[in-house]
Formats: structure tokens, sequence, C-alpha cells
């Protein structure tokens, strides 16, 4: 325990005291907030400290009063600390798995209830670009414009493939009737 002069020392300004204090209430001060849970306990004790040596001006009772000081800043760090927390929802990480509202998009659907019907089986024989194109001008009725953008491609470069895409499932569509 420190005599009352360090704490004297302390007021006048006097580095050493500052160091002394510090020495002597910094391991009980971090402890108390470890054991109470903070998460940062040595950010806390920075705080208190802070806040303590600010006031040593204002300490009554010598070295126990001003360790008395140090532990109530330190309390009022801790219960700040529970406020802070509980005002905050929990987090936990997401898990595509466990999360029951999820469904297919929109394409997967089209494409599932596609596939169980003639068009969807000869959609399937055409390249994924040429299905894409048909889906997007088709399906989603966009223009020219819109699907080059979307793919990423020129508006003359969609014609072309619509043009092969339509092609190829007129092939396809000729094929399994001329089995039928």
């Amino acid at each position: 325990m420190l005599s009352d002069d360090v704490v004297s020392a302390a007021r006048s300004g006097k580095a050493e005291a500052f160091s002394e204090i510090y020495a002597a209430l910094a391991p009980g001060v971090n402890g108390y907030l470890k054991v109470r849970g903070l998460e940062d306990h040595e950010g806390a004790v920075q705080e208190v400290f802070l806040a303590l040596f600010s006031r040593i001006g204002s300490v009554r009772g010598g070295f126990t009063g001003l360790r008395t000081l140090a532990f109530s800043i330190a309390h009022a760090r801790y219960v700040d600390d529970v406020r802070r927390r509980a005002r905050q929802p929990q987090l936990s990480p997401y898990d595509p798995d466990a999360d029951r509202r999820a469904v297919a998009s929109a394409e997967t659907a089209l494409l599932e209830t596609l596939g169980e019907s003639d068009i969807g089986r000869h959609l399937k024989e055409l390249k994924p670009d040429q299905q894409e194109v048909l889906l997007l001008r088709v399906v989603a009725d966009l223009t020219l414009e819109q699907v080059a953008e979307i793919m990423g491609r020129s508006i003359g470069s969609i014609k072309q493939l619509q043009r092969r895409a339509l092609l190829k499932l007129k092939s396809v569509v000729e094929r399994k009737e001329a089995l039928l």
C-alpha cells in the first residue's frame, strides 16, 4: 500500500507518483475487470486510469480514497459494458443449411418446372448461353438491350445467339416429333 504522500506528489504533477499509483492499482483493477468478463479489460484499465488521473485533484482520503475512486470508476466501466452488450443483439454466423426460409431462386424453380415439360427437356439440349438468352427474351420478356446488358454482350451477338438458339430448338423439336 502506498503512502498518502504519493497522492500529494501526483496532485503536484510528479510523473513518478503517477507511475507508482498505476503500478500499485493497475493489476487489481485489471483483475477485477477481467473476472467481470469485459472483452477489452486492458483497454478499460487505461480508461479507468485516464479518468482517475484527471480527477486526482479532487481525491480525499489519501491513497485509500484514491483506491476507492479507482474501483468506483472500474465498476462504472463494467456497468457501461453490461448495458452496451444488452443493447446489442447477439450475432451468430449465417448457416444457409439451417435457414428454413430459403427457397429456390426463380430461375431454378422455372427450370425445374420446365424440366418436367417437353419444352424444358428441349431447352436442356441447348448450350447454357442459348438457354439463357431464350429464357431472358421469352420468359422474362426482356428487350435485346436488357439481355445484352445482363449477359455482358453486344446487341448484335445477342441477336445472333437468339437466332441460333431458336434454330437449334426448332431442330430438336422436329427431331423428337419425327421419333413419335
